[in-house]
């Protein structure tokens, strides 16, 4: 199916997926193994950690994938349809599926898992006046309550298997506080001065406000949003000014704007680095350890603290797990 970006090419698409689905009951789910869909990286590595040999897990979008500009195929609609539980982050990250997920939801179990982060605890979203900064597993804090949205939605759509999966909820929480306070320390080792963090859009708000760092985004909180010449020419303005030697790219962003900063600091005699690739809005490879969520945000923590002058350790968190410290 091809997806267009233009207004009518959205409506006839939200067309065609009306036409599968209408066509489509939702299963009975049989005893034994849970259908699970997830949207990104991160649910998905979250329902197989508490699902364990008792769900099958598809996650849609792989390493790279924008979530934000991202449209549902028509294997995908398939598998939606048929899954026993479908999990998304919601907060307006999967802009482009909202539509399909609401109609999705009259007809199998959908739960946005991001949601149950309370609403006090939420960041306003650069774009949108009613909105909110869907990132929030950038702050391993926040993303328990993911986790635990994740828990309770598989307990109801499998209570024959509730207590195993709140068993490997709590071993997952445990590791995930583990990363949180190796996080804090690391990125604390990074003089003040130098906790400016620059990417190419502002996933890393959550991240910011946890740590003590000032983020700056080229782009705003969706990678839908450009950065237009006066804006490049603030940011390069900060850079010579404050003496910024090390900007961001993402794995599932272009470094074109990243690139253009960093050109138009060397024009004015201001030299600047890409400190590294950061996982911003997809985890790294699958069967690689940054293809974890636990693994994505040590390497970023990790990254981060070395390249802004902290004292990280070679291999981060991982290394420190590996030697038993």
């Amino acid at each position: 199916m091809a997806w267009r970006t233009d207004r009518r090419g959205v409506l006839l698409g939200l067309g065609a997926s009306a036409l599968v689905l209408g066509g489509m009951s939702a299963p009975a789910r049989a005893s034994g193994v849970l259908d699970v869909v997830a949207t990104t990286g991160m649910i998905a590595d979250v329902a197989r950690r508490i699902g364990g040999d008792a769900v099958t897990v598809k996650a849609l979008m792989g390493p790279g994938v924008d979530p934000h500009a991202y449209r549902q195929t028509r294997s995908d609609i398939v598998a939606l349809a048929r899954a026993d539980l479908v999990l998304w982050n919601g907060l307006y990250l999967e802009a482009q599926m909202e539509d399909f997920m609401a109609d999705l939801a009259g007809r199998t179990r959908v739960v946005p898992v991001a949601e149950a982060m309370p609403s006090d605890l939420r960041i306003a979203h650069d774009d949108y006046a009613d909105r909110k900064d869907p990132h929030i597993w950038m702050d391993p804090a926040l993303w328990r309550y993911a986790i635990e949205a994740t828990r309770d939605a598989m307990v109801a759509a499998a209570p024959e298997h509730a207590e195993a999966f709140k068993a490997n909820t709590a071993e997952y929480l445990t590791e995930v506080s583990t990363l949180a306070d190796y996080a804090t320390g690391v990125l604390s080792s990074v003089p003040e001065s130098a906790r400016v963090l620059i990417t190419a859009h502002d996933a890393f708000n959550y991240f910011g406000r946890a740590y003590g760092y000032e983020v700056v985004g080229i782009q705003g909180i969706s990678t839908e949003s450009e950065a237009g010449l006066a804006r490049m020419g603030e940011l390069v303005d900060m850079l010579v000014e404050r003496r910024i030697g090390a900007v961001f790219v993402e794995s599932s962003v272009s470094d074109r704007s990243v690139k253009a900063l960093i050109e138009g600091a060397a024009a004015r005699g201001h030299e600047v680095r890409i400190g590294g690739e950061l996982f911003s809005d997809a985890m790294g490879a699958p069967g690689t350890y940054e293809g974890t969520y636990i693994g994505m945000i040590d390497h970023n923590a990790t990254l981060i603290a070395s390249a802004l002058g902290g004292d990280a350790p070679l291999r981060g968190l991982n290394g420190r797990l590996s030697a038993g410290s």
